[in-house]
C-alpha cells in the first residue's frame, strides 16, 4: 500500500534535482569557455611579444614599397596575421597604437652613401660652359682637377604612424657645406591607388630626375639635364600620384611648388609658382624582359635670373631673364635580364624647351624668345656578375634664339649644336660598392674637345630601400 507514494516521491525527487544538475553543467561549462579564452590571450600575448621583439631587433621598418636590396621585409598582411584575428578592442589597439609603438621604437633608418671622384681635365674646368644656352648657375660641369670628395648623402626615414611616412636626406658637399636634399612626408593608405608626398623632394619629371645621383650610371648627368633642369629638379611643395587599377602599369600625377628651382627663381608670390604634370606607363615583355615610357611638362617663371657672362668686347656683363618657361620631357627605357649575371639596359630622354620674356645686361633690355631642345641615349650592359659596361651620347640645339637687344651683345648664346661621348666600365662586388671609370669626350664649347677622365667610387653604409624602375 505504500509503493505508489513512494514512486511518486522518488520521481519528485528527480524533477527538482534537474535544475540543479543542469546549473552544475552550465558552470563546468562556462568554466571551460573562461580557460580556453585564457589560453587563447595568453597564446596570442606571447605571439606579440615575440613580434616585438623581432621588430626591435631588426636594422629598420622600411617605407611601405621599399626593401633593403638582397633582403625581404615582412609585408603588412604578414604582420598583420600574427594579431589577435578577434575583433576585439585588443585586436584594434594592436593594430594601431600597438604598430605605431612598434614602428617608432627605432625611429628612424639611416643610410649614408660616401661618393668620390678623381678627374682628369684637358681644359680648365673654371671656364667650361654650356655654348648657345643661359649658364643655370647650379651645379653643373666636370667639376674640379684631381681629387675630389664629391657628394655624400645621409638619409633618415621611418614609418611615422599608420598613415604616415617621412624622409629625409642631406647632400654633403666637398667643400664641407650640408644642404637639405629631401626632405618630405608621403600617405600609405589612401587606397584607389592614390598617393601624396609634401614638402621638398625630386620632382618626378623625366626618367633621371626622380633618381639620387649614387644610382646614376655615368659620373654625371646627361647635358641634357644640366642645360635645362640646373642639374636635378627639386620641388619644394606637393605631389599627387594615382596607380590605375590595371595589369599595364600606368601612373598619372601632377606637382605644385614655390618655383625656386632653376629655370625658375624664388619669387616673392603667394600661391602655386609651378607646376608638373607627368604620367608613365610600362609592361613585360616575355619573362625576361619590360619597357617603360612616359611625358612630362614643366611650367615655371623666373624673375631677374641673372648669370655673368662677357660681351662681344670681352668686358664682365651681369645678363637677367625675366618670363615664363616650359618644359616637355619624353622618356623611355627597355630592360633585359634572362639570367642573374648578364643584362642590359636602353635609355633615352627628349627635351623641348621655350622661354619667353625679357632678357637685360645692364641697364638695357628687350624681347627675348627662344625654343630649344636636347636628348640622350645611353645603354649599359652587364656581362659579368660585378662587371658593367655602358655607352652614352648627349646632343644639344640652341635653337633660334630672338634677342631684342642683338645677339651681338650676346655672345655667350650664339647658335651651337653641343656634343659629348661618354665610355664607363664599372666594378660591383656587392650591391654596397662600386668603383667606375669613365672617359668622356666634351664638346659643350666650339674649339677644342674636353678630353675627361673620371675614377669614381661609390659606398653605402646602412640600410637602404630600393630605387624606382
Amino acid at each position: 500500500m505504500f509503493k505508489k507514494p513512494l514512486v511518486v516521491t522518488a520521481a519528485l525527487a528527480a524533477v527538482f534535482a534537474m535544475p540543479l544538475s543542469a546549473q552544475a553543467a552550465d558552470e563546468r561549462e562556462l568554466a571551460e569557455i573562461r580557460d580556453q579564452l585564457k589560453q587563447l590571450k595568453d597564446q596570442y600575448e606571447a605571439r606579440i611579444q615575440a613580434l616585438e621583439k623581432r621588430l626591435q631587433n631588426s636594422v629598420a621598418i622600411k617605407e611601405v614599397g621599399q626593401q633593403e636590396p638582397g633582403k625581404q621585409e615582412p609585408s603588412q598582411q604578414q604582420l598583420a596575421s600574427t594579431a589577435p584575428a578577434a575583433n576585439t578592442p585588443q585586436a584594434a589597439a594592436s593594430a594601431t597604437g600597438g604598430a605605431t609603438a612598434a614602428a617608432n621604437a627605432f625611429n628612424p633608418a639611416i643610410s649614408l652613401i660616401l661618393g668620390g671622384t678623381y678627374a682628369n681635365l684637358s681644359k680648365d674646368p673654371g671656364v667650361w660652359r654650356i655654348r648657345g644656352f643661359m649658364p643655370p648657375g647650379e651645379e653643373v660641369g666636370p667639376g674640379t682637377r684631381s681629387f675630389n670628395l664629391g657628394e655624400s648623402e645621409l638619409t633618415l626615414s621611418a614609418n611615422v604612424d599608420h598613415l604616415f611616412s617621412g624622409q629625409l636626406t642631406f647632400a654633403l658637399g666637398s667643400d664641407n657645406s650640408a644642404s637639405v636634399e629631401e626632405a618630405f612626408f608621403q600617405t600609405k593608405t589612401l587606397g584607389d591607388g592614390l598617393n601624396v608626398k609634401g614638402g621638398r623632394f625630386l620632382s618626378s619629371i623625366g626618367y633621371l630626375n626622380g633618381q639620387h645621383a649614387h644610382v646614376w650610371d655615368f659620373v654625371d648627368a646627361p647635358l641634357a639635364y644640366q642645360a635645362f633642369l640646373g642639374g636635378q629638379y627639386k620641388q619644394d611643395g606637393l605631389q599627387l600620384k594615382w596607380l590605375a587599377p590595371t595589369e599595364r602599369f600606368l601612373e598619372i600625377g601632377m606637382e605644385v611648388g614655390n618655383g625656386s628651382s632653376f629655370p625658375g627663381t624664388e619669387r616673392n608670390k603667394n600661391g602655386v609658382n609651378s607646376a608638373v604634370l607627368f604620367a608613365r606607363m610600362g609592361d613585360d615583355i616575355g619573362s625576361s624582359a619590360s619597357w617603360g615610357g612616359g611625358l612630362s611638362y614643366l611650367r615655371t617663371r623666373a624673375e631677374n635670373r641673372s648669370f655673368d657672362d662677357a660681351d662681344n668686347l670681352g668686358a664682365n656683363v651681369i645678363n637677367a631673364f625675366n618670363g615664363n618657361s616650359g618644359i616637355w620631357i619624353a622618356d623611355g627605357v627597355y630592360k633585359w635580364a634572362p639570367t642573374n649575371s648578364t643584362s642590359f639596359k636602353l635609355q633615352g630622354e627628349y627635351f623641348r624647351r621655350r622661354e619667353s620674356g625679357t632678357l637685360s645686361q645692364d641697364n638695357d633690355s628687350g624681347d627675348y624668345l627662344a625654343t630649344q631642345s636636347g636628348w640622350y641615349m645611353q645603354g649599359v650592359y652587364q656581362f659579368l656578375q660585378v662587371w658593367r659596361a655602358g655607352l652614352r651620347y648627349d646632343r644639344l640645339s640652341s635653337g633660334t634664339q630672338n634677342i631684342g637687344l642683338g645677339e651681338e651683345r650676346f655672345p655667350g648664346l650664339a647658335s651651337y649644336s653641343p656634343t659629348r661621348t661618354s665610355l664607363m666600365l664599372d666594378y660591383s662586388p656587392s650591391e654596397f660598392s662600386r668603383l667606375r671609370l669613365q672617359l668622356s669626350r666634351d664638346k659643350s664649347s666650339p674649339g677644342v674637345a674636353d678630353n675627361e677622365i673620371f675614377l669614381q667610387y661609390i659606398m653605402s653604409l646602412g640600410s637602404h630601400g630600393a630605387h624606382k624602375y
